[in-house]
């Protein structure tokens, strides 16, 4: 890596349901960084950020935000067009990742395997007929299912069904987050995440964690509060079953053309088969997150890691 960057600017709060999780990452990153001996400010976004950025025009934007405000492609899309280079995927495969139906479609034509799913809008409910909407879904999709809203993160708004009866609560929690929810296909077996980083080589698949619930749930709760979730890195997976994984989050990431960072989430059945769910474009960043476990894992000061992805972006941006 060439000389850090003089100036980071680590955006961290935002507007979203994740805002409390995003002030903790971006406070994790700033700490990381000014550790290794970088300059960093911590900013809250808001009315005057863009003004301030193209007056101050630091050397990169580090944007910790998570939900909509970070992860939907709008930010970058303005820092792109205001030629501020900052860290992460362009706004553009942020868009892919951050809607799950599309994702889903655009790996699965990569050749990535993904579980049978339907995305949808309240509308069709509307339009359609409740009842004949549920029955639709329970001759294609048996229970169990998980019904989640089509974009967002943290496991807000996710619901494992296993009785169909439920499944109308279930999609009333998920439209409480946006009006499009996912109907999938539940796979049981063991819940793993892959951080994938790019420093400037090339995608490299970090140790693949795995998550065990003491709920035997990984919802918001569990993902936050410390002792509510066992992590394992490296997972207590077979070596054939961990490269078969490593190599489709690597798969993943490409064929939604992320960049530097992101984290790939999937389930490993019983045979053995890894199955993707979803990817994230800002993994979690917390000291309970799964990225830092796995950058640790591989033997990674985040210090460095941090700043050697603002580099990457300095000089690419």
């Amino acid at each position: 890596m060439n000389a850090s960057p003089a100036h980071i600017v680590v955006l961290a709060g935002g507007i979203s349901h994740e805002r409390d999780v995003s002030l903790r990452s971006g406070r994790r990153v700033a700490d990381a960084l000014t550790g290794y001996g970088v300059d960093v400010e911590l900013l809250d976004p808001d009315a005057t950020l863009l003004a301030y950025l193209r007056e101050r025009r630091p050397d990169a934007v580090w944007p910790a935000l998570h939900g909509a405000s970070g992860e939907d492609g709008a930010l970058r899309g303005l820092l792109e067009f205001l030629g501020i280079p900052y860290v992460g995927s362009r706004s553009g495969a942020a868009r892919l990742a951050w809607d799950k139906p599309t994702a889903k479609v655009v790996v699965e034509r990569a050749g990535v395997q993904t579980p049978r799913s339907i995305s949808l809008p309240r509308d069709a409910f509307r339009e359609l007929g409740a009842d004949a909407v549920f029955e639709a879904i329970a001759d294609e999709l048996p229970v169990p299912l998980v019904v989640k809203p089509a974009r967002g993160g943290s496991a807000q708004g996710v619901t494992i069904v296993d009785d169909r009866a439920d499944l109308p609560r279930a999609m009333v929690d998920a439209y409480t987050y946006g009006d499009v929810a996912l109907v999938e296909q539940c796979i049981r077996g063991t819940e793993i995440a892959i951080g994938v980083i790019d420093t400037g080589d090339g995608p490299v698949a970090l140790p693949t964690v795995e998550i065990e619930p003491v709920s035997g749930v990984y919802s918001f709760e569990a993902r936050y509060n410390a002792g509510e979730t066992r992590f394992f890195a490296p997972a207590r997976l077979s070596d054939d079953v961990i490269a078969r994984a490593s190599a489709s989050a690597i798969d993943a990431h490409r064929a939604l053309g992320l960049r530097h960072i992101s984290r790939v989430d999937m389930m490993v059945d019983g045979s053995g088969t890894p199955w993707f769910l979803e990817a994230n474009v800002l993994p979690g960043l917390t000291e309970t997150s799964l990225l830092p476990q796995a950058l640790e894992a591989a033997g990674h000061d985040l210090g460095w890691v941090y700043a050697a992805l603002a580099d990457d972006a300095r000089r690419n941006p």
